[in-house]
């Protein structure tokens, strides 16, 4: 029976569970058939979900779970985990952007410290390819999630230096959905030691 798509829970067709959809992901047909990754749940169609899984897209992928859903023969990508890895990658960038315009995002060991140490930052953000004992050391014992989805050099762009390891980032809409990013790139992502993961440490609070 097909469901609604409507309330915070949506049904994954692998492996049945139903969880929020910020932590899985939605498919569309295009006109042509081909079975189409969309990102931000917005694209007209009726959507296919799935959990936010390398082995549950590469499960569906093999054994017909889009077909079956769509109740007819669809075309696949071979590289549909690699795309939807390079979009959320993009979507993590974008939100860190944003949230550095909007002046809710900090760089460097100092001014995240210092943001830590006031109790302004809800998320850190912290260069995939930076030291590890480094990123340990500016976290310490404060319950503040850690994610590393982007390396120094592309965290340095958006705030226009050459490289940046710490980013701190402002309770709020921002600091949350990067955080449900970069926990559905970390998912998606091969590789156990992938540049996207999971928040470490207790998840942003919602805004009031």
């Amino acid at each position: 029976m097909e469901e609604p798509e409507t309330g915070p829970l949506r049904r994954c067709l692998m492996t049945r569970e139903r969880l929020p959809k910020e932590a899985m992901l939605r498919f569309v047909l295009s006109p042509d058939r081909e079975v189409v990754p969309d990102l931000t749940a917005r694209l007209p169609g009726r959507g296919m979900w799935l959990s936010a899984r390398a082995d549950v897209i590469e499960r569906a992928a093999s054994r017909g779970a889009f077909a079956k859903a769509a109740r007819g023969a669809v075309h696949v990508p071979p590289d549909l985990r690699a795309r939807i890895e390079t979009g959320l990658h993009g979507r993590v960038r974008d939100l860190v952007g944003l949230a550095r315009r909007a002046g809710q995002a900090v760089s460097g060991w100092q001014a995240a410290l210092e943001w830590l140490q006031a109790g302004r930052a809800a998320l850190l953000v912290q260069a995939s390819d930076g030291s590890a004992a480094e990123r340990a050391r500016l976290v310490g014992l404060r319950q503040v999630p850690a994610v590393t989805p982007l390396t120094g050099e592309e965290l340095g762009a958006l705030f226009g230096r050459d490289r940046a390891v710490h980013v701190a980032v402002a309770p709020g809409k921002l600091a949350l959905a990067i955080a449900a990013e970069a926990a559905r790139l970390a998912g998606v992502a091969a590789a156990a030691d992938s540049k996207g993961r999971a928040p470490e440490g207790n998840p942003p609070t919602a805004p009031p």
